[in-house]
C-alpha cells in the first residue's frame, strides 16, 4: 500500500495506491483544507486510519533540506523520520510539489495536455524539461535527462526578481514596489493573488476606467481574483481583459527565462491549478507573445514545446511512483 501526498497552501490531496497489473491503481482518494488541521501529522493520521502503509511520498509546496521542510504558505513543519514513525517505520520521501508534478507530468498521455507553442519541432525527443506551475504560489522546476531516465531537481526559482521587458510591465514594477514595501518576485504576479493586483494597477495606471459594477462584484466576492478572470475571460471589462492578457505574458516571459536557464532542449510543462481554467487567455498569444521575445534567442524557443498540463492531480501522481520506488 502507497501512501502519496500533494500539499499545498489551500488544499491538501491524499491518496493510497496499490501496486497492480495496470500499475498504480488507487484505493482511497481525499482532499482537504490545509487549513484544517494544526500540522500534517494529525491530517495523515486521519486519512490512513487502521490501513498499513508500505511507503509514503508527499510533495510540498516548499524547500525540502534534510529531509525537512517548512512549508512556505502554512503552519507546517514536515520531517521525514517523523512521519516515518508515525507510519510504523515505513520509508518516507518528501519532494518539493514541483518535483512531484514534474515526475507527473511525464507520465500523462496525449489528451492530457494541450500544446500551446505552434512553431515547435514535432519531432520526440528527450532532454532537459522546464517545469513552470502558477497556484496559490508559483513553482518551478527541472526535469534533469541523464541519458536514461528523468530526475527532478527542485528550485525556489518563483522567488527570483520579477524583470519587466515593457514600458507597461516598467511602469508594474514601479507600482508594485509601493504596494509591496520592497523586493517583488515573480510569484507575487504568478499566482492567485496576482490577478487582482494586476487590476488595481492597471486601474491606478489609467489604463481604462473602472466599471462601478465590476468594482461592486470584486468587493462582495470571497475571491476578487476569480471577477477578474471570469470578467476576463468573457471578455466583459476592459480592466480585467487587459490584466489576464498581462498576466500570459509575464507568465510566458518567465517560462521563457526558465527555459533559457536550464537549456530545456525537452521543452517546457506549464502545470498549476492556474493555467486550465485560464486556458483560452494562454492560447491568444500573449503567453508566447512574452516566450519568444528573448532577442538572439527566439529562434532557438520557436523550437521548444510548450505543453500545459490539464491532469490536475500530476504531483500526486508523481509522489506515488516515486513512494513505489522507495518501497
Amino acid at each position: 500500500m502507497i501512501l502519496a501526498g500533494d500539499i499545498g497552501g489551500t488544499k491538501t490531496l491524499l491518496a493510497l495506491f496499490r501496486h497492480g497489473a495496470n500499475g498504480l491503481e488507487t484505493v482511497r482518494e481525499q482532499s482537504y483544507a490545509s487549513t484544517s488541521h494544526a500540522q500534517f501529522d494529525s491530517l495523515m493520521h486521519a486519512f490512513v486510519g487502521t490501513d498499513t502503509v508500505t511507503a509514503a511520498c508527499f510533495g510540498v509546496a516548499g524547500p525540502v533540506r534534510d529531509g525537512v521542510c517548512r512549508a512556505t504558505n502554512l503552519p507546517w513543519v514536515l520531517e521525514e523520520t517523523t512521519l516515518s514513525g508515525g507510519l510504523g517505520g515505513a520509508p518516507v520521501r518528501l519532494l518539493n510539489d514541483l518535483q512531484a508534478a514534474a515526475l507527473g507530468m511525464l507520465r500523462l498521455p496525449v489528451g492530457q495536455y494541450v500544446e500551446l507553442n505552434p512553431l515547435a519541432s514535432t519531432q520526440a525527443r528527450s532532454g532537459t524539461t522546464a517545469v513552470i506551475a502558477a497556484g496559490t504560489g508559483l513553482g518551478e522546476a527541472i526535469l534533469y535527462w541523464d541519458g536514461q531516465r528523468y530526475h527532478a531537481l527542485p528550485t525556489e526559482g518563483g522567488h527570483c526578481d520579477f524583470a519587466p521587458n515593457t514600458p507597461l510591465e516598467d511602469a508594474l514594477l514601479v507600482w508594485l514596489r509601493s504596494q509591496l514595501g520592497g523586493h517583488v518576485s515573480y510569484e507575487r504576479i504568478l499566482s492567485g493573488s496576482g490577478f487582482s493586483l494586476l487590476y488595481r494597477f492597471l486601474r491606478d495606471s489609467g489604463h481604462a476606467a473602472e466599471s462601478a459594477g465590476t468594482a461592486a462584484r470584486m468587493a462582495a466576492a470571497p475571491d476578487a481574483n476569480a471577477v477578474v478572470t471570469e470578467l476576463g475571460l468573457a471578455g466583459e471589462d476592459a480592466l480585467c481583459v487587459e490584466a489576464l492578457r498581462l498576466f500570459a505574458r509575464i507568465y510566458g516571459a518567465e517560462a521563457g527565462n526558465l527555459a533559457l536557464k536550464c537549456l530545456a532542449g525537452g521543452g517546457v510543462w506549464v502545470g498549476g491549478g492556474i493555467a486550465p481554467k485560464i486556458l483560452p487567455a494562454l492560447r491568444e498569444g500573449a503567453f508566447l507573445e512574452g516566450f519568444l521575445d528573448k532577442g538572439r534567442f527566439r529562434a532557438l524557443l520557436e523550437s521548444l514545446p510548450v505543453r500545459v498540463a490539464l491532469e490536475p492531480r500530476a504531483p500526486l501522481i508523481g509522489a506515488a511512483w516515486q513512494a513505489l520506488e522507495i518501497a
